[in-house]
């Protein structure tokens, strides 16, 4: 296809107009198009395409994402495809009536937009730029840049404070440990929640939103204590199986 036969009401704009139109550089732009969050232009050769409305909307919509919701890229692209069509549109109506109901046993409110200045948590616990930027890759949390510093959601700073705990502890890069490592719980954990959802929202979904709230708030701490605690049982069991 050539720039000849490109429908330009279609797909007015180039790059540097989308990196305008949006206010990020060409390589933010490029790499969320090859993480598949942004559509592709429509290409007239190796480096040169054109975009249209739709791409400006969505990039827009990618950095909404991240910076008032704090969502890992991971999670905006699961959105982005749709992967909750699994639910009626009644369910989801429901799950949306659901969320602010559960501010208070989610930890969200009124600070849920709150940011902290990562420079300041990493020295205080002995973390790497390079160790956040993989905690970003594995979805563990968002970094946005605001005011000219990297910053991350107030109640994500957890997760810094929790890795140098566990450098602390003996967890060393002598010994070959790394943020990586963390992905085998990141990847459970995302797992356990899709069935999860899956299980409970066909059961409760003829119940009115306020009920469903409830009921989940008081099952949630249960539920968390129960992998906390079947966890450490499982690994006593383990090591009483050595004989």
């Amino acid at each position: 296809m050539t720039s000849e036969t490109i429908d330009r009401e279609r797909y007015p704009y180039r790059m540097r107009d989308l990196c305008e139109l949006t206010g990020l550089d060409r390589q933010t732009v490029h790499f969320y198009i090859q993480q598949g969050l942004v559509p592709e232009g429509c290409k007239t050769g190796r480096n040169m395409a054109y975009y249209g409305p739709e791409h400006v909307e969505r990039i827009r919509l990618v950095r909404q994402l991240q910076h008032e919701r704090f969502l890992p890229l991971k999670a905006i692209r699961a959105m982005l495809e749709g992967r909750d069509d699994t639910f009626t549109p009644e369910q989801r109506a429901l799950l949306a009536d659901v969320r602010p109901r559960l501010a208070a046993v989610l930890g969200q409110g009124e600070d849920e937009r709150e940011t902290v200045a990562v420079a300041e948590l990493l020295v205080a616990h002995g973390v790497s730029r390079k160790e956040l930027a993989a905690m970003e890759s594995l979805g563990l949390l968002t970094t946005v840049q605001a005011g000219g510093e990297l910053r991350i959601a107030a109640q994500d700073a957890w997760m810094i404070e929790l890795w140098g705990s566990l450098r602390a502890a003996g967890l060393s890069r002598e010994l070959g440990f790394e943020v990586e490592d963390l992905g085998i719980y990141e990847e459970a954990i995302s797992g356990l929640l899709e069935q999860e959802v899956g299980l409970l929202t066909p059961r409760l979904a003829h119940l009115p939103a306020d009920e469903v709230a409830a009921i989940v708030q008081r099952a949630l701490p249960l539920i968390t204590t129960f992998i906390t605690r079947y966890h450490l049982t499982k690994v006593r069991n383990f090591f009483s199986s050595l004989g």
